[in-house]
C-alpha cells in the first residue's frame, strides 16, 4: 500500500516530530588516526536457508557483544540486508541524484562524514553533526536530542522527506524514486529476493525495512582494545595506552558514567534487556548569559520536553571509533581529542565574547557527573592514544558495508 500523499503532508506539518504520523503510518526507514592492525575481517559463515526461501540471518558478533535486538516485524535476513546495502549507497534517493545516506555516513569514518554539520543534498547545512551508524543497533535513540526516535525504519522518514531541514529532499518525489528503482533490472531481482510474498515488493516500507536491516549489522567491535581485553593479547595495546586506560576508567576522570559497557555509549538495547532507556546528559559546552541557554537552534531534550532542566541535554555518543569521527559534539564546535579532554577537564567550555558568551562550567544545567578534574599534559596524550585503540580497522574497511557500486579494481 503506498501512502505518498499523506507521507508528504505528515512531513509539512510535523517536521520536528514524527511520532503522530509514524504511529498512524506503522512502521516504516536511513537514517585521528588508528592503533589497531590491517588484518582481514573474519570471513561470516554461510547462513542456511529457511523453508520459505529468504536466508535466515547468522550473526557474526565480536566476543561479548549480546545479540541485538531486532523489530519483530522485520526479522533480519541476507536478501533485506543486500537490498539494503544497495540502497544505503543508491544517489536514486535524493532530488539531486547525486546524494545517498552514505554522503553523512561514509564507512571508512564509521559511517559519519567529517563535516561540524551535516549538509543535504541542496546544500541546506544543518543544525546537528551526522551522528555514526557504527553499531546503532545497541542505541535505544537513534538521534542527538528525540527520545521518540526508537526505530531505523521509522527514522527514515527524515532523511528522505524532510523539508526542514533538507536532507535528500524527496517530499512530493515518491512516485519518481520508485519509477527510477523498478526501471532496473538490479532493484528489480534485488527487492522480489528480500520480499518475495509481496506482489508489489516496491514500497517505501519494505525500502526502509531494509535498509534497517543493512543498519542494524553495522557491528564494530574488533579493536585492538577488544583484542587486549577480548583476547588477551597483551601487545594489542601501546603502554601509553593501557596507561590511558587506567585514566579512563577511573574515578578522577569518571567517563564510564556516560561511556560505559561494551560501546562505550550511555546505553546498551540487546536481546533479552530490561532497561533500554538512553540518559541524555548536558555537559557544559554552553551557557548562554549564564542562563542555561544553548544556541536557538540546538536546546537539546528541551526541544521535545519543553522543560527548562533540559536545555542543553543530548544523547552521550558511543566512544567506539572516536578517533575518525572528528569533529566533536552535537554541532561539530569542538576539532580535536585533546579539546575535547580539555574540555572536561575544566568543568565546561568558556565562550568569552559574542552571542554564545557564557561559562559552561557554572550552567545551572550541566551534568553533576562534568565536574572537572586534574591531568597532566602525559596523561592527556595516554588517554587520546587509548581512545585511538577504540578504533575498529576491519569495520572500517568490511568490504561487506562497503559501496557495491564502487569501481573494482582488477
Amino acid at each position: 500500500m503506498m501512502y505518498w500523499g499523506f507521507i508528504s503532508s505528515i512531513r509539512r506539518s510535523c517536521s520536528n516530530n514524527l511520532l503522530a504520523g509514524l504511529l498512524l503510518l506503522g512502521a516504516l526507514g536511513c537514517g585521528g588516526g588508528s592503533s589497531s592492525g590491517g588484518s582481514q575481517p573474519p570471513e561470516r559463515p554461510d547462513p542456511a536457508p529457511t523453508p520459505s526461501g529468504p536466508t535466515a540471518w547468522v550473526w557474526d558478533l565480536p566476543p561479548g557483544f549480546p545479540v541485538p535486538r531486532v523489530p519483530a516485524g522485520n526479522p533480519m535476513t541476507e536478501e533485506k540486508f543486500q537490498l539494503g546495502r544497495h540502497l544505503f549507497y543508491e544517489t536514486k534517493l535524493s532530488v539531486t541524484e547525486d546524494t545517498s545516506c552514505s554522503s553523512c555516513h561514509d564507512q571508512s569514518r564509521a559511517f559519519t562524514d567529517g563535516k561540524p554539520r551535516a549538509i543535504g543534498a541542496t546544500g541546506e547545512v544543518h543544525p546537528r553533526n551526522a551522528q555514526g551508524l557504527a553499531n546503532i543497533a545497541y542505541a535505544p535513540t537513534l538521534t542527538w536530542n528525540n527520545p521518540n526516535e526508537t526505530s531505523l525504519a521509522n527514522q527514515l522518514l527524515t532523511p528522505l522527506f524532510g523539508e526542514d531541514p533538507v536532507e535528500l529532499g524527496l517530499s512530493g518525489l515518491e512516485n519518481l524514486v520508485f519509477e527510477r528503482l523498478s526501471d532496473e533490472e538490479l532493484y528489480q531481482e534485488l527487492f522480489g529476493a528480500a520480499f518475495p510474498d509481496d506482489v508489489d515488493p516496491f514500497t517505501i516500507e519494505n525500502l526502509a525495512m531494509a535498509i534497517e536491516v543493512f543498519e542494524l549489522a553495522l557491528i564494530s567491535g574488533r579493536s585492538p582494545y577488544d583484542r587486549f581485553i577480548q583476547d588477551g593479547d597483551a601487545d594489542a595495546l601501546s603502554e601509553g595506552a593501557k596507561r590511558g586506560m587506567e585514566h579512563f576508567f577511573s574515578e578522577n576522570l569518571d567517563c564510564t558514567h556516560c561511556h560505559g559497557g561494551a560501546n562505550f555509549a550511555s546505553a546498551l538495547n540487546h536481546e533479552g534487556n530490561q532497561s533500554d532507556r538512553t540518559p541524555f546528559e548536558n555537559n557544559g559546552l554552553y551557557n548562554i548569559g549564564g542562563t542555561g541557554n544553548y544556541p536557538a537552534d540546538n536546546q537539546g531534550l528541551y526541544e521535545f520536553s519543553g522543560r527548562e532542566r533540559d536545555k542543553g541535554r543530548m544523547k552521550p555518543p558511543s566512544l567506539r571509533n572516536i578517533c575518525v569521527t572528528e569533529p566533536y559534539m552535537h554541532d561539530g564546535s569542538i576539532a580535536t581529542l585533546e579539546e575535547v579532554i580539555d574540555h572536561y577537564e575544566r568543568g565546561g567550555t568558556r565562550t568569552d565574547s559574542g552571542p554564545l558568551a557564557g561559562d559552561g562550567r557554572d550552567s545551572p544545567n550541566k551534568s553533576d557527573f562534568i565536574t572537572g578534574f586534574l591531568l597532566s599534559r602525559e596523561g592527556k596524550a595516554d588517554v587520546v592514544e587509548f581512545l585511538c585503540s577504540l578504533t575498529d580497522d576491519e569495520f572500517l574497511a568490511n568490504p561487506r558495508f562497503s559501496d557495491p557500486f564502487a569501481p573494482t579494481s582488477d
